[in-house]
């Protein structure tokens, strides 16, 4: 998933300026260090510990902030199975056009579901945007977690996608959200930008993930971005792309055997033929 998440991305952003946050607890792994070693130098980021997304991404994003300060940039999270990824990565590509045109906007990209999934995030789109832009740019009108199963179904006769938590945004912007909604995160990753480049900078990252607590990038970050500066956000439907959140071993399975019922293992993924349903 991990080759699968660089491939994809690197159709669009250059492997050099493609950053990987990899736990320390993975190194242990041969494979890990097999799928790491050709990434370019200073790219990949070592989390001492899991703090949940909010620092699993703010870390990254840290690196990449001190050396490309000014950088529209997308996060691809590696556990997402996608069929049709050429036409995905062009709704990629017009979320990258869109902050372009408006730093100061925030673009999430939102999957229109194919069934009613509680186990997923949902974004609830506003109106259109005006003037109308290509792909359908919508205000964001709010975000609900993991809804109860029995409220999923109004929130699809609603319009709301699936939170798939690929977005585009200027770095510096995403930051000075950052520092309006949750300070002292704010002050700890601005801690370790000032120590990149110190050779002691582990043993700081060391000790700000020793105070911080675990922080939600969806639900404690971007849902009270959206609750405060809405104006920043925007939402970009996903339409006629097959997409599925592979963090569990039956939503692999599920996947493989719509795959299978459709008779076209080869469908933009030759690399499907060689996983085996048990």
């Amino acid at each position: 998933m991990l080759q699968q998440t660089f491939h994809r991305a690197e159709r669009l952003i250059p492997a050099e300026r493609l950053f990987t946050v990899v736990g320390r607890d993975h190194l242990q792994h041969r494979e890990v260090w097999k799928q790491l070693a050709g990434r370019t130098r200073g790219t990949v980021v070592l989390q001492p510990e899991n703090k949940d997304t909010g620092p699993g991404l703010l870390l990254p994003l840290t690196h990449l902030h001190k050396r490309y300060p000014d950088s529209v940039t997308v996060l691809f999270p590696s556990d997402h199975f996608i069929m049709q990824e050429d036409c995905f990565m062009s709704h990629v590509e017009m979320a990258c056009q869109v902050v372009e045109q408006d730093p100061s906007r925030m673009v999430l990209l939102g999957i229109e579901p194919d069934r009613p999934e509680p186990d997923y995030g949902y974004i609830l789109p506003g109106i259109q945007v005006n003037p109308p832009l290509r792909g359908g740019l919508r205000h964001l009108s709010g975000f609900v977690e993991k809804p109860d199963p029995a409220a999923v179904r109004g929130l699809l006769q609603k319009g709301a996608l699936w939170n798939i938590m690929v977005m585009a945004f200027k770095t510096r912007v995403l930051f000075e959200l950052i520092q309006r909604v949750a300070p002292a995160l704010y002050d700890a990753f601005h801690r370790i930008r000032k120590a990149i480049g110190n050779p002691r900078k582990m043993d700081i990252v060391e000790d700000v993930y020793r105070d911080i607590i675990p922080v939600n990038f969806s639900k404690d970050l971007l849902e009270m971005i959206s609750r405060h500066y809405p104006a920043h956000l925007r939402v970009l439907p996903v339409r006629n792309v097959f997409w599925s959140d592979w963090g569990s071993e039956q939503r692999i399975v599920n996947t493989l055997r719509e795959i299978r019922a459709l008779g076209s293992p080869e469908n933009g993924f030759g690399w499907v033929r060689e996983w085996r349903l048990t």
